[in-house]
């Protein structure tokens, strides 16, 4: 039995392709685009039926030899997460702008703590790159993960604002009643290239980190250890 997706307002299709063979399964709308949103759902949450077709509308489906080819697997969930993931979601026009609005922002974000002007060695405001995205047509995918599409976006940027990727090392000292909460922080922002823990507690420690992170860095050690906290840039 086939699906007429146009039909049917609850349904929409998530296309994937593997070496010239397609695939097709049919999804939840909005359960879908929150998962290619970076949302965690539980699969089953996701899926309209457990099947996978080669065309919905015609109800034809691959064979096992097809599946275990492109998937590794025939367990639906898990072909249905490597499709969500890797596949084309057929989005209705709120959801792509929804969409286009989220991987703008996560774009930004990246490029913010990546890159740096090479004049200041200061990251760029999220606004000034915003309006150079907007100065440069540049067309954001919003299908694409962003390490997936950020090398060009930079690459068209550097026509219009100057940015370096550099990385800098941070000598950091953190006072003993706050070490332990601002350790978790620096592991999750950075390299940590040394760590030195003192007799009295507190804790001396290297951090690697692009140049730009570094406001985000001692806005984040400054409120943990209200502003004991002390980081210098090594030269």
């Amino acid at each position: 039995m086939g699906y007429n997706i146009s039909e049917m307002t609850d349904v929409t299709v998530v296309r994937y392709s593997y070496e010239g063979e397609k695939f097709e399964i049919l999804v939840k709308p909005d359960p879908a685009l929150d998962f290619k949103l970076g949302k965690k759902k539980d699969i089953s949450a996701i899926l309209v039926s457990d099947e996978i077709y080669t065309d919905s509308n015609k109800g034809t489906k691959p064979s096992s030899e097809k599946l275990l080819k492109a998937f590794k697997t025939e367990d639906v969930n898990e072909i249905a997460q490597i499709m969500l993931t890797k596949g084309d979601l057929n989005l209705t026009t709120e959801q792509r702008r929804k969409m286009l609005d989220e991987k703008r922002k996560q774009i930004v974000s990246f490029i913010a703590k990546t890159y740096v002007d090479p004049r200041t060695h200061l990251p760029h405001p999220p606004v000034r790159i915003e309006q150079a995205l907007k100065d440069g047509r540049i067309t954001i995918d919003p299908q694409k993960s962003v390490d997936e599409q950020v090398k060009d976006i930079v690459e068209n940027l550097r026509s219009i604002i100057p940015m370096k990727s550099e990385i800098i090392d941070l000598e950091i000292i953190i006072p003993a009643q706050y070490a332990s909460q601002s350790y978790a922080v620096l592991k999750s922002v950075g390299i940590l290239k040394k760590e030195d823990w003192q007799n009295n507690g507190s804790l001396k420690a290297i951090l690697e980190i692009p140049a730009g992170a570094r406001p985000n860095v001692i806005d984040r050690l400054g409120s943990i250890t209200k502003g004991s906290a002390t980081v210098e840039v090594m030269r």
